[in-house]
């Protein structure tokens, strides 16, 4: 007979096992829940302020029917951002406006967390402590899984609660099902890159290189997407990729369900192959082979400066690339943009006020959306340094004749550097795609607004080192909040009164409107002098503090 001890032991024996079986989906949930979560009310506050400055702007049929004429058959906004279906209606132009821009966001976050979530956690070595006892590779894989799948559920629930809160309005009109149905579609991109960045993970050997070949998916999938809509002879395109998966749902306008088939169906073979593979290879090794040699590693840079550009090459080309491709594609519709802010009553009262109109003041919101890119640019940048230290790697550099200034110094000369070139390549390419489309623009206007939209970005730098240096391990927390700050203010603030003091406090507020205003070159000194201040004081704190892991 069993001994009340022993009986005990056998409890704790059954508890440790049901733990051993969840540990990974539980700490994978709750991580992906709070940042999937957050991501949702940016989505629903998104949209909810779209639909808002709609109903708000275009408020008679005769604006409304000018909205329709320009863009229902312009066939070069219809492959950026999809068809202009129903765009009459605000349920319509909500659609059209919100669904293709927060789909590719969501799939971006899927790929990050994904990737970060299985091949980041390997990498760290946490998986190792795990995998010693009852869990399977392929068990540690499904429960991974889940918890990803927790998170896109997470950001499924806070975009449709608040999409059905803004819809209840009778500005508005969009009703309970319908919230949901939109919300669905656009969780469904992050829900599929989710499983297509798992899949990564398990081909690759590091996660910068899963990151990688789930971006290039992403890639293909957007490209081919444009190709779809750029001519009604190639809509057929839309069933081959997973975004014209989502444009074919057509929420809000006449709904086709039929299209979340080929989205379940990705979803589950992507994952089934996950699994399948994390039981074939080795932990910490990748399906496809590791191209580092020996000879490679010997010509690695010999400084901080060096190593950090090396590093950082491979995300930094593909910043550049997808900002210049932006930067043509915003450019080369300035005509068609430039006849929306004059059908719009309220935006073209504001820049008649400030004597300008046309194709300069649709290229200045424009480039808002680029500077919301260099700032993602910034954090990055951050991250990537934060990385550096939490995995050891800066150790091995602090064993040189490196001091901790220096390595931290060259980390943020490559960051202002990389933001103040971006800036001025988006000011480029905008220019470039405006000439395309016969719009007059000047080249330097461009150059100097390219300048302006950097400020921003290098504020949000700054503030992200000096978070390095007092709270590592919320650097991203702060870096990310100021980048939602300052945003939500610009739009929130657009199309609701909102007390000045509030305002002040968004650098995107304080950026000129440009090229359609004159650039305050005070204004931007005095923030970048402020990001400048605030990286200095980390640098001198990081000399003082210790080295932190995760």
């Amino acid at each position: 007979m069993l001994t009340e001890g022993s009986n005990l032991t056998l409890r704790r024996e059954a508890r440790i096992d049901r733990s051993s079986r969840t540990v990974i989906a539980l700490l994978t949930a709750r991580k992906s829940i709070r940042v999937g979560a957050g991501w949702g009310v940016v989505f629903g506050l998104y949209v909810a302020t779209q639909a808002l400055a709609y109903a708000t702007s275009y408020k008679t049929p005769a604006a409304r029917q000018i909205l329709v004429d320009e863009f229902a058959h312009n066939t070069g906004i219809s492959a950026l951002v999809g068809p202009a279906n129903q765009i009459g209606t605000v349920p319509g132009y909500t659609a059209w406006k919100c669904l293709a821009v927060l789909a590719i966001i969501g799939a971006v976050w899927g790929i990050l967390t994904s990737t970060k979530m299985t091949r980041g956690e390997e990498d760290a070595g946490r998986w190792e402590l795990l995998l010693v006892g009852q869990v399977t590779r392929r068990g540690a894989a499904q429960q991974a899984l889940l918890g990803l799948c927790a998170g896109g559920f997470a950001l499924f629930v806070s975009t449709a609660l608040i999409t059905a809160a803004v819809g209840r309005s009778s500005k508005v009109g969009i009703g309970t099902g319908g919230a949901i149905y939109f919300a669905l579609s656009v969780a469904s991109g992050a829900i599929m890159f989710l499983a297509v960045g798992s899949l990564c993970s398990q081909l690759s050997t590091s996660r910068r290189q899963a990151a990688s070949f789930a971006s290039a998916i992403l890639g293909v999938s957007y490209a081919l997407r444009m190709i779809a809509d750029s001519g009604s002879n190639l809509a057929w395109l839309r069933w081959v990729t997973p975004l014209g998966w989502i444009e074919e749902l057509q929420p809000l306008t006449s709904p086709r369900p039929i299209a979340f088939v080929p989205i379940v169906g990705l979803v589950i073979v992507m994952a089934v192959a996950t699994v399948n593979l994390a039981g074939r290879r080795d932990l910490g090794a990748g399906i496809l082979a590791d191209r580092s040699t020996i000879s490679s590693i010997r010509q690695l840079p010999s400084n901080p400066l060096g190593l950090a550009l090396y590093l950082s090459r491979s995300a930094l080309i593909a910043w550049a690339v997808s900002i210049a491709a932006y930067g043509l594609l915003l450019g080369s519709i300035a005509k068609s943009g430039g006849k929306i802010i004059t059908s719009s009553p309220s935006l073209r009262s504001v820049f008649a006020r400030l004597g300008v109109s046309g194709a300069e003041a649709y290229l200045s919101v424009a480039l808002l959306i680029m500077s919301v890119a260099l700032t993602f640019v910034a954090v990055s940048q951050v991250a990537v340094a934060r990385k550096e230290e939490s995995r050891g790697q800066l150790d091995n550099l602090l064993v040189q004749p490196f001091s901790r200034s220096s390595w931290l110094g060259g980390r943020i000369a490559l960051g202002v550097v990389a933001i103040v070139m971006g800036g001025l390549l988006a000011g480029i390419a905008t220019w470039t795609g405006a000439v395309s489309d016969h719009a007059h623009v000047n080249l330097l206007s461009m150059l100097g607004a390219g300048l302006n939209v950097a400020v921003p970005a290098l504020v949000v730098f700054g503030f992200g080192v000096f978070a390095l240096t007092i709270a590592p391990r919320y650097v991203n927390v702060v870096t990310y909040g100021l980048l939602v700050w300052f945003f939500l203010v610009e739009i929130v603030g657009g199309g609701v009164r909102i007390n000045h003091w509030i305002l002040d406090l968004s650098a995107f507020h304080q950026m000129a409107a440009a090229p359609a205003t004159p650039i305050d070159w005070t204004t931007n000194a005095i923030m970048a002098a402020i990001a400048m201040l605030t990286a200095g004081l980390g640098v001198k704190l990081f000399t003082l503090r210790d080295l932190k892991g995760e």
